[in-house]
């Protein structure tokens, strides 16, 4: 081993030389992407990092110059031990950063509107704007342990670890879970959205480019998180047909019955196609119901708020309100190993 006087006398440049293989195999996919969302979240990191810059850069500079200057051993520089005030240092000292934090501000206001992951989109790109007519492309995203499902309703398939959209066109995602908190994340398309059951969340992007690009979970979900993957392909309208009809040769079909399988935790799962899909998967999905002895969350809020009476032969309870007795819907019925329903108690109003 080289004595440590040696390793002070190295250029400096060999220090940084395996830094800098070391970020040559970084993706930059984030400030490159092939999507207009994510082009546009892209600038916005941009210019949020330029605009802190401006105050990080000559911070440092000055704290680097003071270090210098008002060294030990310069002789020269003045020293004012009484001096505790300046009017125009502090004007620039405070209004420097609160110029920033308004630029900022103003930033942050709009992109929060424009890039609301709600809003339908009214681009395509930078130069084109969205045709009115256009119809997006639903998509319905379920997450599951630890893969993803892709439904189309209105082809009639769907995908598991794969999903295609043709370029140009606007996607409408629908996204929920099946049982902890996912977050769908496809860097060149557009910005993380959580998937979480029982919820549905929404996303409207456009793919630009053709490709091949990857996506996956970027919140930690469980042991099989590292390989909840999938490919997702921007394609031409002609290709993404052949896709469809691909999916569709395959005769597969994801009933409620597959579903309920296809829900368990599994790792690396393989690629599946469907041809046909159960009517109101999705619906069932996102309600907790696809097993037919639960009942839908609809349903049960439906009770809750007094809207169903019985709830077609579902056994409810009565609760003492501010509105006086209201319906709700027992717990126990919402298992399937107890369909039934426990005997019901009536609770009585307290004397306050």
């Amino acid at each position: 081993m080289p004595p440590i006087k040696n390793l002070r006398r190295r250029p400096p440049g060999l220090i940084s030389v395996p830094a800098a293989l070391l970020l040559a195999g970084c993706n930059t996919v984030l400030l490159n992407p092939s999507g207009d969302i994510a082009a546009q979240q892209g600038h916005l990191i941009l210019v949020s990092t330029v605009l802190m810059l401006l105050i990080i850069v000559p911070v440092i500079g000055l704290t680097l110059l003071f270090a210098w200057r008002y060294r030990q051993t310069n002789q020269e520089a003045t020293y004012s031990p009484d001096w505790d005030h300046s009017t125009a240092l502090e004007l620039v000292i405070w209004s420097a950063p609160l110029l920033i934090i308004i630029a900022l501000g103003a930033v942050t206001w709009i992109s929060t509107h424009t890039l609301d992951p709600y809003r339908a989109l009214r681009r395509i790109d930078d130069t084109r704007a969205l045709p009115q007519d256009t119809q997006p492309l639903l998509v319905e995203v379920v997450a599951l342990d630890w893969k993803w499902l892709f439904i189309y309703p209105e082809q009639g398939i769907a995908s598991v670890n794969e999903m295609a959209a043709p370029v140009d066109v606007p996607i409408q995602f629908k996204i929920t879970g099946s049982t902890v908190m996912n977050s769908f994340f496809i860097p060149a398309l557009a910005g993380q959205i959580y998937a979480m059951p029982g919820m549905q969340t929404q996303l409207h992007a456009v793919i630009n480019k053709p490709g091949e690009y990857e996506g996956f979970s970027a919140n930690y979900s469980g042991a099989g998180f590292s390989d909840m993957r999938f490919k997702f392909h921007g394609v031409s309208a002609a290709d993404f047909d052949k896709w469809v009809q691909q999916a569709k040769a395959g005769g597969n079909t994801l009933s409620r019955e597959g579903y309920l399988q296809l829900e368990k935790p599994s790792q690396r799962e393989p690629v599946k196609r469907y041809a046909s899909v159960a009517p109101d998967l999705y619906e069932r999905i996102l309600n907790r119901c696809v097993d037919a002895n639960k009942m839908c969350m609809a349903q049960m809020m439906a009770i809750d708020a007094g809207g169903l009476g019985s709830a077609a032969g579902y056994p409810v309870a009565s609760s003492a309100g501010s509105r006086g007795f209201r319906p709700y819907v027992q717990a126990s019925i919402c298992t399937a190993d107890n369909p039934e329903g426990r005997p019901l108690v009536r609770t009585e109003p307290s004397a306050n």
